[in-house]
């Protein structure tokens, strides 16, 4: 049993937000309610669009991202973790505002490589245009990062995050197998689901046949490890 309120700030999108809960619930070893770790979903779809908010064409996100962390102080939360990797563009900003620790995903993702027995060399990442604009896993992980070029970001990562933001889940499924199987082709060692709606996407059809670092059940394990330190 745990003492510590884990607040999860979501929403972006809803689905991802909600596949988190049933993940961190899944991995939490337990027998029964009250071994699990009591946990605030704080998820707001109203925060604005991050690419848009990176690129200056749209409204910055981060006033709505801390209103979400506002309210997971209120709620008595001891650490926040956000289950979206491009949100991560304005850790550094959110973490400024708020005394609360921020689970990084991008730490939770590398916690994932080492569990999958990949601790060097080249990996795939596959990620939002903004996720990989912002170089979130090329500044912050210590391997070769390969990423899809343009055209393949525009034919087969973006349309298939979209597919799983308006629930068609199935529908992400074989161009996210395509890009993923194409990076394995190019020398990675393991590929990066790196934005939270691509795990559902891949969980859509046949298990692929290299390991994958899903940042959904990084996170949540780094949730985990957070809410029960050891010793």
């Amino acid at each position: 049993m745990s003492d510590r309120i884990l607040g999860v700030l979501g929403g972006m999108g809803p689905l991802a937000s909600a596949h988190f809960m049933l993940r961190l619930t899944l991995l939490t070893p337990a027998a029964r309610d009250q071994d699990h770790i009591p946990a605030v979903l704080w998820s707001d779809p109203r925060v604005p669009d991050r690419k848009l908010g990176h690129d200056g064409t749209g409204p910055d996100p981060l006033p709505a991202l801390l209103r979400g962390i506002r309210g997971l102080e209120a709620a008595g939360c001891g650490a926040i973790a956000i289950p979206c990797n491009t949100a991560h563009g304005w850790f550094d900003r959110m973490r400024m505002k708020t005394d609360l620790p921020i689970l990084h995903i991008v730490d939770a993702a590398a916690a994932e490589l080492v569990r999958l027995g990949v601790r060097s060399g080249k990996i795939g990442l596959m990620g939002t245009a903004a996720t990989l604009a912002m170089r979130l896993y090329q500044e912050r992980l210590d391997y070769e990062v390969i990423t899809p070029d343009d055209a393949e970001m525009a034919t087969l990562v973006t349309p298939a995050i979209a597919e799983v933001k308006a629930n068609r889940v199935a529908d992400a499924y074989a161009p996210l197998a395509e890009m993923a199987s194409r990076l394995v082709a190019r020398g990675a060692q393991a590929v990066v689901l790196g934005c939270t709606e691509i795990p559902l996407g891949i969980l859509a059809g046949p298990a692929l046949p290299f390991p994958v670092a899903d940042t959904i059940d990084g996170l949540a394990r780094a949730a985990i490890s957070w809410a029960r330190p050891a010793g």
